[in-house]
């Protein structure tokens, strides 16, 4: 066992620990949105989408099934990437710019918010998102869209005008998997759009439910269809989920 995944175990027993504490403040947070934000969301989207399709809750797969299926935790670290990932966490000018791709810029800065409890900025995210991308495109992978950390609060906020133009160059539709984080104030969560399934699926670590946010994305397919496609969106078959941690 490497000594960098034994650090991931142990940062993964410290965000256990915390869990209760910030599953009952996400908690409490979605309840007050719940009823805030309703109005607003009603005006944006135009139509009682909870009558369309109801949020499933589906809890995810415990990780000693997965283990027995023989896949790995953690891709190997070699003793090189050890060396390369410690003088990275080491004290330095924090300003130091250590990768440039995809029209970003990640400092050290950037890098110590993956260290320990540290909460991730959205500078990791966007790069993250960008990296899986750009993986995407190798023969046998699904085709993966992903949008940026302030596209849903954009959406959510103002509207799909507000977002309508974020597309101009990409076909969301021509994809596999369409990937949207969410930043819920306390930690991030995923939402997956999946072109294959049929489905639109919350991904949140703590265990919560965001149905609200799977029907904003439901009906931002819906009038990116009739903007870009100028056709409705078959919502036929179409299935709203919320992955539930055990």
């Amino acid at each position: 066992t490497s000594v960098y995944d034994s650090r991931a175990r142990e940062r993964w027993r410290q965000i256990e620990e915390q869990k209760a504490l910030a599953l009952q403040l996400q908690s409490q947070r979605l309840q007050e949105q719940e009823h805030s934000v309703q109005d607003l969301v009603d005006l944006h989207l135009r139509v009682p989408l909870e009558k369309e399709i109801p949020v499933t809750v589906v809890p995810e797969e415990k990780e000693d099934a997965r283990a027995g299926e023989g896949e790995e935790e953690f891709p190997e670290i070699t003793e090189e990437m050890e060396k390369e990932i410690k003088n990275v966490f080491r004290g330095g000018n924090q300003d130091e710019v250590l990768s440039e791709a995809f029209r970003l810029t990640i400092t050290r800065k950037d890098i110590q918010t993956l260290n320990n409890l540290n909460w991730l900025n959205d500078e990791i995210i966007n790069f993250y998102m960008n990296l899986l991308m750009e993986r995407s495109k190798e023969k046998g992978l699904p085709a993966v869209h992903a949008f940026n950390t302030f596209f849903f609060t954009k959406l959510k906020t103002a509207g799909y005008q507000a977002v309508k133009r974020w597309t101009k160059k990409v076909d969301i539709f021509s994809v596999d998997l369409l990937l949207v984080p969410i930043h819920l104030g306390v930690h991030w969560c995923l939402a997956v759009v999946d072109f294959r399934k049929k489905t639109i699926t919350y991904y949140d670590s703590m265990g919560g439910i965001n149905s609200e946010a799977c029907r904003i994305l439901l009906q931002y397919l819906k009038q990116e269809s009739l903007d870009k496609k100028r056709k409705e969106f078959d919502t036929n078959g179409w299935a709203l989920l919320s992955k539930r941690s055990q």
